[in-house]
């Protein structure tokens, strides 16, 4: 599920808070519903988000499997099939508390679309994951301006963490 808050967001928002001297903090709990020797590691999870977010936040992170990730697609989005990333954000939080957020990625959608895409799997499940947490932050992609927006700082995001566009070969 996605917010639809985008419009209040500018593309230049996550450069500038990045490059600000106090990062925000991130409190994460991930979780693994399968075996996580092939997937990305806890560490790698909170750097990916921490690069992403705008404030700080608490998420908790789940790894699943495809019949977990198509309940949860066809129980919040009325979609049975499972999809690479749902995220659920629960709204403005109050003054001095954190965002709140789950994120959830479906590891057979994530591994089949990097194979069928040609892209490195520990690179997708970066973007896949920024893509995540900016959804949890309000970013959206329904309307073409907003999907522009949110393009934009996923590829600045990626590339300050050393990946690629992952738009570069869908033009």
């Amino acid at each position: 599920m996605v917010a639809k808050r985008a419009t209040a967001k500018s593309a230049n928002s996550t450069a500038q808070k990045t490059s600000a001297t106090a990062k925000p903090a991130l409190k994460l709990t991930v979780q693994y519903a399968l075996d996580k020797n092939s997937l990305p590691t806890r560490h790698e999870f909170r750097r990916w988000i921490r690069a992403a977010l705008e404030s700080d936040a608490e998420v908790a992170l789940r790894v699943v499997d495809e019949a977990e990730g198509q309940e949860l697609n066809r129980e919040y989005r009325g979609k049975d099939y499972a999809t690479n990333v749902l995220t659920f954000e629960y709204g403005e939080p109050f003054p001095g508390q954190p965002l709140m957020g789950d994120i959830a990625l479906c590891a057979p959608v994530v591994a089949r679309e990097a194979k069928e895409q040609g892209k490195d799997l520990h690179a997708h499940y970066a973007h896949l994951t920024v893509h995540g947490a900016l959804h949890m932050q309000g970013y959206d992609h329904e309307k073409t301006r907003d999907a522009e927006i949110m393009e934009k700082l996923e590829i600045e995001i990626l590339a300050a963490l050393g990946i690629a566009n992952p738009y570069e070969n869908e033009r």
